[in-house]
């Protein structure tokens, strides 16, 4: 009689002790595997047992709150950056249309003084934003419109441009100041140096599921190697090439891997400079990530 009760007992005893403690071990194994969603602890007539998953549920819980505010914190970061990187606004883009403007008034050119003065006006009402980094493609193509408005009384002798771009992209969000360095690039490096009048076409069009927006040039174009050069000093973030590499960066700081970008040209006939978005950017949020 004694020995069944005794083995009764031993193996309540040995199931009370070894069945909470390959409970923990698979939730330690769940823990592991990055599950750190809140559970409740073992139960178990054992206090130490008891303690024991307590703490692990504790742990758990600290540490899905430390990964967090580390999320946070890396989106304040990105933030900080592209804003930073945004701020860099060209200052002697400002001071030439300002120069521009006088020079106009000074030659009884009035109505093109005030479009130019217009077109100025728009262009840092959208460049502004109300403080937001991210604008609509429509609210960009206003940007760059009012840009090329006034790079085009500068410039009239030499530049022609044409923007197109599909209206059923016009809700996709993008960083602001996207297009405009590179438009901005396209006249400085594209049309200036080549002798005789040019052409700066922008385009947009949804592609599947992503969205392409792209800014050519008819300019001077480039050989192979200084397209490879470009191209390595742009992925490098050479600061010598600013606006090729404030493009990338932004888009690559929010998009990551879904990002594409391509540069291609030949000498004589122009540059073109094309990036790929997905089209989960066309949200309603002020944010993508």
């Amino acid at each position: 009689v004694v020995i069944p009760l005794v083995l009764s007992r031993a193996v309540k005893l040995s199931k009370s002790i070894t069945e909470p403690i390959v409970a923990m071990n698979g939730r330690v194994e769940q823990i592991g595997g990055g599950d750190l969603s809140p559970q409740t602890p073992v139960a178990t007539d054992d206090p130490s047992l008891a303690s024991l998953s307590t703490g692990i549920e504790d742990m758990a819980a600290r540490l899905d709150k430390q990964i967090e505010l580390n999320r946070q914190e890396q989106i304040k970061l990105r933030d900080i950056e592209l804003s930073l990187i945004q701020a860099q606004i060209n200052p002697h883009f400002l001071y030439n249309t300002l120069d521009a403007i006088v020079w106009l008034i000074e030659i009884g050119k009035n109505d093109q003084a005030e479009q130019m003065v217009t077109s100025l006006s728009s262009y840092f009402r959208s460049f502004l934003s109300d403080g937001r980094d991210i604008v609509t493609v429509a609210e960009e193509k206003q940007h760059i419109q009012s840009y090329l408005e006034i790079q085009q009384v500068r410039y009239r002798d030499i530049m022609e441009y044409e923007i197109d771009i599909d209206p059923s992209i016009e809700n996709t969000k993008l960083p602001k100041m996207t297009l405009q360095p590179l438009v901005e690039n396209a006249i400085y490096h594209g049309l200036k140096p080549k002798r005789g009048k040019g052409k700066i076409i922008v385009t947009g069009a949804r592609e599947n599921d992503d969205i392409i927006l792209k800014v050519s040039d008819t300019g001077l174009g480039m050989s192979d190697e200084e397209l490879d050069t470009l191209k390595t000093r742009g992925l490098n973030e050479d600061t010598t090439s600013f606006g090729l590499t404030s493009a990338y960066k932004r888009l690559k700081l929010l998009y990551g891997d879904e990002f594409a970008f391509n540069i291609e040209s030949k000498p004589q006939e122009g540059t073109s400079i094309s990036f790929k978005i997905p089209g989960k950017a066309d949200i309603e949020n002020e944010t993508i990530l």
